[in-house]
Order: structure tokens, then sequence, then C-alpha cells
């Protein structure tokens, strides 16, 4: 590489990806301060609010796939301008409407088509393009990406909402995702072969593989040659497990449960946006174990941690905000999305070119483990009164998790690329 150009171009593509991250994360932390407001003025129940964000959770995750193909046919920079205005159009539209369904239509299906769009299939696409070098550590970063937008974000739209309503919170967010699209247009490289360059750290030129047609039958016939798999089963199990012990059990409950014990929300809550800031700690950390360790340790060993967390978790409300407390912040938080960087390198790992659309199928198993959750742990504390039998069961399955991690098996075959008829291009073989 020259003087002129010590800088590799990935690192570009990687900040930008960063940035759009941040932009889209926007209305990752909207729900939580609009929630009260919205049913201030319009008087909808808090339930039927709550299905707007559970048809957004869905789709987020139904969605990463089909970005995912959708990306090797169109390009990343069209799916990714395209995902952000969608988040715009779909937090913007929402200063118009007057009923419920609308609600549902802006927030559930837009952004979540948007959002879903954006998901972490999208960190596995630039990665496994761009990077052979580091990829474990940018994959860290690029998920950190969300939680840094949430932590931005969330601040600034609980002040906007308090003092000039939440339809300025819901154009900003809408701001926020437009503004990002001209960086994305001009910056967001599709493939170093483009330029004439080898991704970082490899030493040849790869060609840039021929764009493969029908990318929702694309992301269909990767779920079912993976479905065939006991590695994809592997690890969709363990991932719906993390999403239902995060997103779905303490990202939606613990303040709440927090609450029944006598804590205040506003502290609760702070509490919880600690857990956020230690989740940037811990997944970066997680991307530079994640080059240097086997995937399959890390991954038993993040799910065990957590498992032990929650199972302590019922007794540390009962002191209140004491130091027990924080130490569970702390640690929790390191453990929130450590487990994405050694997922994504396994699916790399197992499903070869196609590892970013298997692993969005994946990433939707978290999804509906996170929406499951939300709603079990709901009705344990509607029906027993109390949320504990919620984490003891978060902490048994954490552990079996690790249990299932475990059983992964190094790979004894390569994937392998097959263009014929019968199959869509970057289909592979595996054999174990």
């Amino acid at each position: 590489m020259t003087r002129a150009r010590r800088l590799h171009p990935a690192w570009t593509v990687a900040a930008v990806a960063f940035v759009a991250l941040v932009g889209a994360a926007g209305f990752r932390a909207t729900p939580s301060v609009l929630l009260h407001p919205l049913h201030a003025e319009f008087r909808w129940p808090l339930a039927t609010i709550s299905a707007a964000v559970s048809v957004n959770l869905l789709l987020y995750g139904l969605t990463a796939p089909f970005a995912a193909a959708l990306m090797d046919r169109f390009g990343i920079r069209r799916v990714v301008a395209g995902a952000l205005a969608l988040v715009a159009l779909g937090s913007g539209l929402t200063v118009f409407m007057t009923a419920s369904w609308q609600l549902v239509l802006c927030w559930g299906v837009l952004v979540g088509l948007g959002t879903g769009s954006m998901a972490l299939a999208f960190v596995a696409t630039v990665t496994g393009r761009w990077f052979v070098h580091r990829r474990g550590l940018v994959t860290g970063v690029l998920t950190a990406g969300g939680a840094a937008g949430q932590l931005v974000f969330l601040p600034l739209l609980a002040v906007l909402v308090r003092d000039h309503g939440w339809r300025a919170a819901a154009l900003v967010v809408a701001g926020a995702a437009l503004a990002v699209v001209p960086l994305v247009a001009r910056w967001l490289r599709e493939h170093p072969a483009d330029l004439g360059l080898p991704a970082y750290g490899a030493t040849a030129v790869t060609p840039r593989p021929p764009s493969a047609g029908g990318a929702a039958a694309r992301a269909v016939a990767a779920f079912t040659a993976a479905a065939r798999t006991r590695p994809f089963w592997l690890l969709a199990g363990g991932f719906a497990i993390c999403g239902a012990t995060t997103n779905g059990l303490v990202g939606t409950h613990f303040v709440p449960a927090a609450h029944d014990h006598g804590m205040p929300q506003t502290t609760a809550a702070g509490l919880l946006a600690l857990v956020g800031l230690f989740d940037i700690v811990g997944v970066v950390a997680s991307g530079w174990l994640t080059d240097r360790m086997d995937s399959r340790l890390l991954l038993a060993g993040y799910y065990g941690l957590r498992g032990l967390s929650l199972l302590l978790l019922p007794a540390l409300f009962t002191g209140g905000t004491g130091p027990s407390m924080l130490v569970f912040v702390v640690f929790y938080g390191l453990d929130w999305v450590a487990t994405v960087p050694p997922t994504v390198a396994l699916c790399r790992e197992y499903f070869g070119d196609s590892a970013a659309v298997v692993f969005g199928w994946v990433f939707a198993a978290h999804q509906f483990g996170a929406a499951f959750a939300a709603t079990a742990a709901g009705l344990v504390r509607d029906r027993l009164g109390d949320y504990a039998p919620a984490w003891y069961a978060a902490g048994a399955l954490s552990v079996g998790a690790a249990l299932l991690s475990l059983l992964l098996r190094r790979r004894r075959a390569v994937p392998v690329p097959v263009l014929t008829p019968a199959r869509p291009a970057g289909a592979w073989s595996y054999r174990g």
C-alpha cells in the first residue's frame, strides 16, 4: 500500500457503518420515553402501544436475513440508505397520527423494517467483505454502535419530551436518520475489489462475487440448507436464549421488578442505563478476544456467567442500590451483547460465504426469544405477583445455552460455494 493510502479504506467503511448504526439506533431509545406521553394524549391502552413495539421487535429480527441477501443483490449502500429513509419516515409520520393502527404501522412496520435492515446481519456483511484481520474487534465496535446510539439519544429525547413534547423527539429521530444518508451514499463502499484492493489483512485481491438474483429466495434457501446442520440449531438455540435473557427479560422488566422492591423508577432506569454503558466496553472487549480465542469457549463462558448473575438477582433486589446491585450492573453490562462477535465468527466458520444471511436467521431466533420472554415474564408477574421465577428460569436457560455452545464441534469441511441453477450463489455444504 502506498504512502498516500496508509489508512485502508476498510476503516472508512467501518466508521460510516458505525455512524449509520448510531443514527438508526435513535428509535431504539424512543419507546421508553414516548410510551406515557402517547398514553396521556391519546388515551390508548398501554397494551396497545406496547403491541406496536412488539411488532417492531419481531420485524427487527425477521427482516435481518432478507436484508443480508438484499445487500448481496443490490449492494450495501442502497439497502442501508433505504433503511435509514424508512426509519425517518416511520418516526416522522407519527406526528400526524390520530389512531392506534397508525402507530402500529409507523412504529411497528416501517421502523421495524428499517431497523431490521440495519441489524447485526449488516455488521456481519461489512466485516465479512472488508476485514480478514481484526474481524472480531470490528464486529464488537460496530455492535456497540447500537448501544452507543441509545446512550446518545436517550437523555436528549427525555429532555425534548419534557420541554417540547413527544413530537419534537420523534422529529429529531427522523432527522438524525436522514442526516446519515449522504454519508452512506458517499463513503459506504461495496467491496474492496471495486478499488483494486485486498480486504484488510488479506494478501490478494478477492474478485467481487457476482450478484445473486432472487434475494428472498436466497434467504429462504440459506435457511433451508442451514437448518439441515447441527451447528445452526445449536447457535440459534443459544442466541434465542440470549435474546430472552437480555432484551426480552432484563431490558423490558428490570425497571418494574426493581420498583416492586421499593426502588424508585428513575433510579432503576439509571441502573439500566449503566448496563448499556458497560455493554459498550464488554462487546468491544469480546471482539478483541474473538480474534484470539476459541469462540465456542467464549460463548460458553459468557452464557454461564450470565446465568449465575441472573440466579443471584432476586436476592440482590432486596438490597436496593447497594454495592451488590452495582456489581451486578457492571458484570451483567459487560456480558450483555458480548455473545455477538463469537456468534458471528462461528457463522462465518461454519457457513462461509452465506454467513451473513445465516446469521440473519440466527438473529431472528434471538428476537423471537426476546419477544417470548417479554410476554412470559409479564404473565409470571401477573399470575404470581413476583418476578423471581422468571429470573430463576432465565438463569437456568443461560446455563443451558452454555452447554449448547460446548456441543459445537470444530468445522470438518470447508464451505464450498456452488454456482448452479439448482442452488443460489453462495450456497455451501457442511458435514458435521
